[in-house]
């Protein structure tokens, strides 16, 4: 790097407190890709680091002051942190003092969409596929987008991406408002339902920030919403009346109707479109009608963003999923185990109504993980009630992450109100006794879904080994 540009760029040597988190290890990525110098640091290892190490981040084990000296005597030009970083974190109370610039993870990729045409997704559910969707087709329309999306594509494996077509597709995060940081030239909205009520507080200020992330939308710029959705639909009336320019898509809208969605015998799906009066067909490979309304709202921001339709379609056809969204983990026998990072009571039952089909004739078996102590205490009987689309349901203790443990909320909540017969319903907090419980539940031909999104993903390895040994025992 030429010392006019570390003189210019803030973004010149960047360091990342949390670095292997999802939204930062895209940062970094994108730094790295574009030859700026990147150090960082993280709780623990991981492999998103050593993968990190090879493209030239300098990464420390822990959190220490000292690591804002990983560049040498130059130090940092910028220190870039997410909500998750508590303000006496020792390398961010350090680089105040030194009076160190100290972006947040969305300024900062806001700073990387800078000269881009912006496309962000923003949505209480389905951001992450719809996201990840519209990367692929524009990537199979040789687009070349930059990206930044919260889980891996599984055809590259990777979350983020400096392209050279002048594109940025960005997933847009509204749990803590971070998203008001972006002004995109096309926003897609595919719902607003209640969540991250731990940080917003209520309901109505929850739906209040949607409102003015659609506000950042640039001049002239297009808002995609869901019709079907209420929250959504309320979203665009209003932005209508602000002079937006809004595309409605659902089989409740007039500008681009979902006409009727198909399951297919490979677990994927056929949606029948109505898109300008002309009729087209959409194929997904992932299962769900949910999943065809992300298909379709990454057509129309594709095609706002000056995507031919045919290379679109054939884009979002060839899209092989995102990791931890119905990720097959294994067999054994005729027993399939599959992980879904479904954590929110819509997206729990949006996602059982979807993998139903791949059941055929077997049953369907869930091992699910409450997320978040306060997500718990008030939905456990919305989550509850999605839980009975199962056939058995196995309810973990609950995965707190940020939060800390409150008297009376464990995943017991959940379990108690699930409508299915009270031997068809286990609460187990013991993670090592969950493979033997599922193991003497299933039957020949039964498909297992790991849900949730905190550690249950882990389980998925352990329940394959488990039922392949109960295989081999018979």
């Amino acid at each position: 790097m030429n010392t006019a540009t570390a003189r210019t760029d803030p973004l010149a040597r960047t360091h990342l407190v949390g670095i292997g988190g999802a939204g930062m290890s895209g940062i970094a990525r994108i730094l790295l890709d574009r030859g700026l110098a990147v150090s960082g640091s993280d709780a623990k290892e991981s492999p998103g680091l050593l993968t990190l190490r090879a493209q030239g981040a300098k990464i420390a084990v822990g959190q220490d002051a000292a690591n804002l000296d990983l560049f040498g005597p130059d130090g940092p030009t910028a220190v870039v942190v997410s909500t998750a970083i508590k303000p006496d974190n020792p390398e961010l109370a350090a680089a105040r003092a030194r009076g160190l610039t100290v972006l947040h993870r969305s300024e900062a990729l806001a700073a990387l969409m800078a000269e881009h045409r912006v496309a962000c997704v923003a949505g209480t559910h389905g951001k992450t596929s719809t996201t990840s969707m519209l990367t692929v087709a524009l990537q199979h329309c040789r687009l070349d987008p930059s990206f930044a999306i919260g889980g891996d594509l599984n055809e590259s494996g990777a979350n983020a991406h400096h392209g050279h077509g002048g594109v940025f597709v960005a997933e847009a995060d509204e749990s803590d408002g971070s998203f008001l940081a972006f002004s995109p030239s096309v926003a897609v909205v595919t719902n607003v339902e209640a969540d991250h009520l731990d940080h917003h507080g209520t309901v109505e200020a929850y739906t209040a920030v949607f409102e003015s992330f659609v506000d950042r939308i640039e001049p002239g710029g297009l808002l995609v919403a869901c019709a079907d959705d209420p929250g959504s639909a309320a979203l665009a009336a209003q932005a209508e009346e602000r002079g937006v320019r809004v595309r409605r898509y659902g089989r409740a809208a007039s500008d681009v109707t979902l006409l009727d969605h198909e399951p297919t015998d490979d677990g994927g799906g056929v949606a029948r479109v109505l898109l300008d009066g002309a009729e087209i067909t959409v194929r997904v490979a992932v299962p769900g009608e949910h999943m065809a309304g992300n298909a379709i709202a990454a057509l129309l921001a594709g095609l706002e963003l000056g995507a031919p339709l045919a290379g679109l379609l054939e884009g979002i056809a060839s899209f092989g999923g995102v990791r931890r969204r119905f990720e097959f983990k294994g067999r054994a026998g005729d027993v399939r185990v599959y992980d879904d990072y479904a954590h929110h009571p819509t997206e729990v039952a949006a996602q059982l109504r979807a993998v139903r089909p791949a059941a055929r004739d077997g049953r369907l078996i869930v091992v699910f993980q409450p997320h978040l102590y306060s997500r718990t205490r008030l939905f456990a009987a919305e989550f509850g009630s999605a839980l009975g689309l199962a056939d058995e349901v196995i309810v973990l203790d609950v995965y707190g992450a940020r939060e800390q443990p409150e008297p009376g909320v464990t995943g017991a909540l959940v379990t108690e109100a699930v409508p299915l017969p009270a031997e068809r319903v286990h609460f187990e907090p013991s993670f090592e006794k969950v493979p033997p419980l599922v193991a003497s539940l299933v039957r020949p031909g039964d498909l297992v879904l790991t849900m949730g999104a905190g550690d249950v993903t882990m389980l998925g390895p352990e329940l394959v080994a488990e039922l392949d040994r109960q295989v081999k025992l018979t």
